[in-house]
């Protein structure tokens, strides 16, 4: 849900999309590339992202994430499904 949310901003490498997750949750979150890549890879394999090959502004090759519309509508339902959850434990945390 986060790479989605993360690439709903804009076309990222993998690099970019772990450093805009660490700032974004002021470095609450740390995505290790061994959990990073194999889940690009799962989205690939859904159609919720595609990549390309390109330049970085340091003139390094990068392969690029991009999401797609498939991937906008998974991200809907992610974030509904997140929304149920987070319910549910505030519910059960607010009993005393």
């Amino acid at each position: 849900m986060l790479v989605l949310k993360t690439l709903s901003l804009g076309s990222l490498h993998g690099y970019g999309i772990a450093k805009h997750l660490e700032a974004a949750s002021h470095d609450a979150l740390r995505i290790e590339e061994g959990s990073l890549y194999p889940a690009l890879q799962r989205l690939l394999q859904e159609g919720w992202i595609k990549a390309h090959w390109d330049k970085t502004p340091n003139n390094q090759r990068a392969r690029y994430y991009t999401i797609t519309p498939s991937g906008r509508k998974q991200l809907g339902v992610e974030e509904s499904s997140f929304a149920q959850v987070l319910a549910a434990i505030n519910l059960v945390m607010r009993q005393s």
